[in-house]
């Protein structure tokens, strides 16, 4: 059996669809129907049984998928336990977190990081979706939620703050509220209308101004950087995070009592890296500057 064949069918097989391990691999959906097509051909079975809502193994699939399974973590293990032979950390080392974060917190600090370790490579994926760390796409992530999975460890990084912000030109235009209920009379720009998880109450403004959406004053923006411009070019009122604020000191804080949900921040890593080297790294450096 090719090697590079049964690669493919043990990430098909993990991700449920061609459609999803596609975008894992890089690769197009046809490319990976060829390969899979041309391993069962080879093999004289089937290995999955086709349907609307994706892929199903079949008993000989799930056969094959096990052994498959137990070769890759064999290789993984042994991979890390090669580049954990040096004493320094070595090697490839994936990182995910949010946009804004990552853009504004994180980057700026990257270059410290590879000073101190310079034979690390560094793969930065910055994403308000979930990035899958038990696929392998990446091998630790800062997020704003503790992790549902038992075999994940999770270390509490920091609270980010919520404010409320707006532009002197709007203030100037349409006045500085004074109250919760002033907020009413206000133009408000929302984060949305798809919210990430763990960022749940991210519009709390609504909840503090006794809001309900629909609201006829709201502007919806998907992006945090977004919401930032919109702010900053007077379109109303709008809820950011300290840290994304500080990168535009023009913008005034309003309503100074009302602060929002602090979101929870965490270092998030499957167990198995629990040892490795270049996470400790990683781990260690992130909170020293802390």
């Amino acid at each position: 059996m090719d090697w590079d064949k049964l690669k493919i069918f043990h990430s098909v097989a993990k991700a449920g669809s061609f459609t999803n391990a596609a975008k894992h691999l890089n690769t197009s959906q046809s490319a990976l129907s060829r390969q899979i097509k041309s391993l069962e051909d080879s093999l004289n079975i089937s290995l999955f049984t086709r349907h609307a809502r994706g892929l199903v193994l079949t008993h000989e699939g799930e056969q094959l998928f096990k052994t498959a399974d137990e070769m890759a973590q064999k290789i993984q293990a042994t991979r890390l336990a090669l580049m954990e032979s040096t004493d320094k950390p070595v090697g490839l080392l994936k990182v995910t977190t949010s946009v804004t974060f990552g853009s504004l917190w994180l980057i700026p600090k990257l270059k410290e990081f590879k000073d101190m370790y310079p034979d690390l490579d560094v793969e930065l994926t910055l994403s308000d979706n979930i990035v899958d760390l038990a696929l392998g796409e990446a091998d630790v992530a800062i997020r704003y939620r503790v992790p549902k999975q038992a075999d994940f460890i999770h270390r509490f990084l920091m609270n980010i703050n919520h404010h409320i912000y707006a532009s002197p030109k709007y203030l100037q235009e349409k006045g500085t509220p004074l109250k919760a209920t002033d907020l009413k009379k206000h133009s408000i720009i929302l984060y949305g209308p798809d919210v990430p998880k763990g960022l749940e109450n991210i519009n709390w403004i609504l909840k503090t101004a006794k809001i309900d959406k629909p609201y006829h004053g709201t502007i919806e923006v998907n992006s945090l950087f977004g919401v930032l411009e919109a702010v900053k070019a007077g379109m109303g009122l709008a809820t950011l995070p300290d840290f994304l604020a500080a990168s535009a000191p023009e913008l005034v804080r309003v309503l100074e009592g009302s602060t929002g949900p602090a979101f929870k921040a965490y270092l998030i890593y499957p167990s198995e890296h629990k040892r490795t080297k270049r996470v400790r790294a990683f781990n260690d450096f992130i909170v020293s500057h802390l």
